[in-house]
């Protein structure tokens, strides 16, 4: 589908309205995270695939659980000379 459009001055930059079918048929929508692929001379527009939280078996609490300085290594810690901090 062909679509013809303007692209118009906003602000300080220019911009290209996503209006009616451009807006419909991909669906998309406010504050949808989107990825462009910029040709020199086009641009292509897709919706980025939902990105799920991961889910990790074990969190920071049950990680440090039972951590003391020995356990840590923290006799083997260097300790930083002037000007490394």
């Amino acid at each position: 589908m062909k679509i013809q459009a303007k692209i118009q001055k906003w602000a300080n930059g220019l911009a290209l309205r996503i209006a009616g079918v451009m807006r419909d048929v991909p669906a998309f929508e406010e504050d949808m995270p989107i990825e462009v692929d910029v040709f020199e001379d086009r641009l292509e527009i897709r919706k980025l695939r939902s990105v799920l939280p991961l889910k990790l078996p074990l969190n920071e609490a049950a990680l440090l659980k039972g951590m003391t300085p020995k356990t840590a290594h923290a006799d083997i810690i260097a300790t930083p000379l002037k000007g490394e901090y």
